[in-house]
């Protein structure tokens, strides 16, 4: 995911409206997760990871447009 975050806004803020949200919806629109995770606080990790790359943003937004075709086929096995 690439996000741009104003620098007045704490990643940390954006990340949690992110989970809560998403948990939010998945619960709703998936029922059968309510059940799966009984007993456990949420469906998402208690942390996270935020990291920063020093190239340009043509260079990130292609990485992540195509990283799901450059992934295929590697767990492909022949017998």
């Amino acid at each position: 995911m690439v996000m741009v975050i104003p620098p007045r806004i704490a990643v940390a803020s954006v990340i949690q409206y992110l989970k809560t949200q998403s948990a939010k919806r998945l619960k709703q629109k998936f029922p059968f997760m309510q059940r799966l995770i009984w007993g456990r606080p949420g469906i998402w990790s208690v942390g996270y990871c935020v990291s920063t790359v020093g190239m340009n943003e043509k260079t990130i937004l292609n990485y992540v447009r195509t990283q799901g075709e450059d992934d295929r086929g590697q767990l492909q096995f022949e017998f």
